[in-house]
């Protein structure tokens, strides 16, 4: 069998052979999201901004020197502009703090998980507890609660009913989360969503904005709801 040739020499360094035109040493020349910093800027002069100098239009090369009597790096930071507007700082540390703030908003942003609890017009009491007791749990962890109440056929004559069981249902959690939105009845489902509170946040909805609602839901003879939120036998 034949036997392919041995190469001799250093192996190239790791992430392959340079680009044309790309220095050896460009310091993260391939990330997109670094800047042009020190002598990889190519203005002849630049506008300096920041604390630490007196803002104004220097030439490149004072501004370099500028940069190292004070041992950090001349950072462009607006290429487009004319002249190029520069920063004199400690780009590691720059970099650093930028990454802090990405991974704090991916953080952010991360998925948030929706938690379902279904009623019926007239749940009973002892499934409207349990089904609160889960709904604390819910909140507690950090998810969202979404509480529906479901009408089945001719029981969306009680949607009167169904919006007053779900405000006392709010108003029973408004010590673990907030109200994001009123009963909103779409089709046979009538809806609120719940938010979990952030740890030493006040309650979103203070109880004398929702007096008026109460009184407006409890109007008719079918209300189940009295104001401190327990059923009427």
């Amino acid at each position: 069998m034949e036997k392919k040739p041995q190469f001799s020499g250093p192996r190239p360094p790791m992430g392959g052979r340079p680009k044309p035109g790309q220095r050896p040493n460009d310091r993260n020349a391939n990330n997109k999201d670094q800047h042009t910093i020190n002598e990889r800027i190519r203005a002849r002069e630049v506008r300096l901004v920041g604390d630490n100098v007196e803002p104004g239009i220097y030439p490149i090369d004072k501004a370099r020197r500028l940069a190292e009597q004070m041992e950090l790096d001349l950072v462009e930071i607006t290429a487009q502009a004319d002249p190029p507007v520069c920063r004199i700082i400690d780009y590691q540390k720059f970099l650093y703090q930028q990454k802090k703030r990405q991974k704090e908003q991916k953080a952010k942003a991360a998925k948030v998980v929706v938690k379902e609890i279904r009623f019926g017009p007239q749940t009973d009491d002892h499934d409207y507890n349990f089904k609160l007791k889960h709904a604390i749990g819910f909140l507690k962890e950090g998810s969202k609660v979404k509480a529906y109440v479901f009408f089945r056929g001719r029981s969306i004559l009680f949607k009167e009913q169904g919006e007053v069981l779900l405000l006392r249902f709010a108003n029973d959690l408004e010590d673990y989360g907030r109200l994001e939105s009123m009963p909103v009845l779409e089709g046979k489902r009538m809806t609120i969503m719940m938010a979990p509170l952030k740890p030493g946040a006040k309650k979103a909805t203070p109880k004398a904005e929702k007096a008026p609602r109460g009184e407006k839901a409890e109007a008719p003879e079918k209300g189940t709801a009295t104001e401190a939120g327990a059923p009427e036998a």
